[in-house]
């Protein structure tokens, strides 16, 4: 699995990231860059090998061993981004943060914008993905391997049905709790863009997706986007990528 994970990890950074980055960060050659939750390290190994100053972090260790293993060249530590003293850890400001998948699997959403916003130069660039709280498979189901996968807005049942029905296909006790935690702490559009407006962060581009670019390397699927109208949005987009800048 964590080949799989690494190898998708490379070709979405070729055939989509850096192209979206080449276009909208000025000079991102010359940029140096943090990516929080890098996981086996394919976005890092990438830029790493044009030439950018790089650094991932990444909370599970097991996957910083995986990313050590297959790129030893690499700066990839053990981090959490809502540590307070994060900061201090890095020793660095950086002009460019990506953070794809990531923001709505911690609870502590003040830390880690405060956080962001501390790690970034003077107008500074973040990138940011999430699934929104309420679109199709933000409860993560899709990593089941019944079909139970393939059931969309299955985290908004109630629990004792999402658990009734995962023990009748089988999965895991993990899996289920999963799915409802996920939804527990899961991040709205609408939440995220209070979050962007109190840390001071400007949103230079958005995009909603029904499909969204991953989909295009998974599934074969050419990326859709969906309409913004509020409320609408949080369960038909089933991603929002935004591309922030720091205030200052």
């Amino acid at each position: 699995m964590a080949e799989k994970h690494y190898s998708e990890q490379i070709d979405f950074t070729n055939s989509y990231l850096i192209p979206y980055l080449e276009k909208y960060i000025p000079d991102l050659y010359k940029c140096s860059i943090l990516e929080v939750g890098c996981a086996e390290g394919g976005f890092v190994k990438v830029l790493h090998d044009k030439g950018v100053k790089i650094k991932g972090v990444e909370l599970e260790q097991s996957r910083v061993d995986t990313a050590k293993i297959k790129a030893p060249e690499l700066d990839i530590i053990q981090a959490d981004i809502t540590d307070p003293e994060i900061a201090d850890k890095l020793k660095h400001k950086y002009d460019l943060i990506v953070m794809r998948d990531v923001i709505e699997h911690i609870p502590n959403r003040d830390a880690a914008f405060r956080n962001l916003f501390n790690l970034l130069n003077s107008n500074g660039y973040l990138f940011i993905t999430f699934p929104p709280r309420f679109s199709g498979f933000a409860g993560h189901q899709q990593n089941g391997k019944s079909i139970y996968r393939f059931i969309p807005y299955l985290q908004l049942l109630p629990n004792f049905l999402i658990k009734l029905l995962g023990n009748l296909f089988g999965e895991s006790d993990e899996l289920i709790k999963h799915i409802i935690e996920n939804y527990k702490i899961g991040l709205s559009v609408n939440k995220f863009e209070y979050f962007c407006q109190k840390y001071s962060f400007k949103i230079v581009k958005k995009d909603l997706f029904l499909f969204r670019p991953i989909y295009k390397i998974r599934f074969g699927i050419n990326p859709l986007r969906a309409p913004g109208i509020p409320i609408f949005r949080e369960f038909i987009a089933f991603g929002c990528e935004c591309l922030l800048k720091k205030k200052v």
